[in-house]
């Protein structure tokens, strides 16, 4: 029998009836197992699959276009000839005057680079360091430029820079100069303007990258003698180097890619891969040129970043003492 009659005509279950508990380890008497839940693959998959869609339609397939363009040939009046040649490139590499943009270029992103971590560095210092109640007004204030167009604030550095703007009328007026300095239409006034428009991107890099530095650490080199100087050289700036380094990264791919700062300071005299790529294809209607400089502008980009990773991993091994351990 499979069960054991009562008094009152019911059944209980015997040892076949009924259900069966698990067995730890899932032996034979394993039961019903409990449902499985969605798998982490697909909801990761699921999650990134709007954002993967988004990149595809607005960088890749328009990456994918410009490729493509470049190896098209240019015919006068802007026609295009639908081809796959390497012509173009060659035609641009083999042009000094598209050399001395791409030198231009570096230049500027070199250039301003520099001056604006030397300026940054400090304010961004202070800001991660201070305990006022102001931090927060001053961190506002800090990143307060970024509310205001970078064409309105590069009308203004015209206005600044220029012959009659206030920086020459003010020499003159103190009788500290014959006449107006160069300040405009030039390399100069680029960079002035262009340091000024980054510095608030700088900042915001540096703040984010100071995270090793701790006050305690500070303290205590000084209770073991080293002074001001010895403590910012061997303790702060070491510490301090990734957010260097990020902001470092983050201001020269900027300026290599700014076009309203060298278009309207520099006055047409200052040229530099955006203008150039501007130029050829809204001026000349040379797609295919204008294509190939972009295509040059992002290996630049690319080799930037290849060096901040080498830099970066290079710092990594000396914080965490990889390199020593290896030898």
């Amino acid at each position: 029998m499979s069960g054991t009659a009562t008094a009152a005509g019911d059944t209980v279950p015997g040892p076949k009836d009924g259900p069966r508990t698990a067995a730890p380890g899932g032996g034979p008497g394993a039961g019903a197992r409990a449902p499985r839940g969605p798998r982490p693959g697909r909801t990761a998959l699921f999650l990134l699959a709007p954002g993967a869609l988004a990149l595809l339609f607005t960088y890749a397939m328009p990456l994918v276009w410009v490729v493509r363009m470049a190896l098209n040939e240019p015919l006068d009046g802007g026609a295009i000839r639908q081809t796959l040649t390497f012509g173009t490139f060659a035609q641009v590499l083999r042009d000094g005057h598209y050399w001395k943009v791409i030198g231009q270029t570096l230049q500027l992103g070199l250039l301003v680079t520099v001056f604006t971590l030397l300026l940054a560095y400090p304010v961004a210092l202070f800001l991660a360091r201070t305990t006022s109640r102001w931090r927060s007004l001053l961190m506002a204030l800090a990143v307060a430029p970024l509310l205001i167009s970078s064409v309105a604030r590069t009308f203004g550095w015209m206005a600044i820079l220029g012959n009659q703007g206030l920086i020459n009328k003010t020499l003159q007026a103190l009788a500290l100069t014959d006449g107006p300095l160069p300040l405009a239409n030039n390399m100069t006034g680029v960079v002035i303007a262009s340091v000024e428009i980054y510095m608030p991107f700088a900042i915001l890099a540096m703040i984010s990258g100071f995270g090793r530095l701790e006050p305690e650490l500070e303290r205590a080199a000084a209770s073991l003698g080293a002074n001001r100087f010895a403590v910012l050289r061997r303790v702060v700036l070491p510490l301090t180097l990734p957010g260097v380094l990020t902001a470092a990264l983050l201001v020269f791919v900027l300026s290599l890619s700014g076009y309203v700062t060298p278009r309207l300071i520099g006055g047409g005299r200052v040229f530099v891969l955006a203008t150039e790529i501007y130029d050829e294809a809204i001026t000349s209607l040379n797609w295919p040129v204008a294509a190939v400089l972009s295509v040059l502008l992002l290996v630049l980009f690319g080799i930037v970043i290849v060096l901040y990773q080498r830099a970066q991993r290079a710092l990594e091994r000396r914080f965490t003492g990889e390199k020593g351990a290896s030898r």
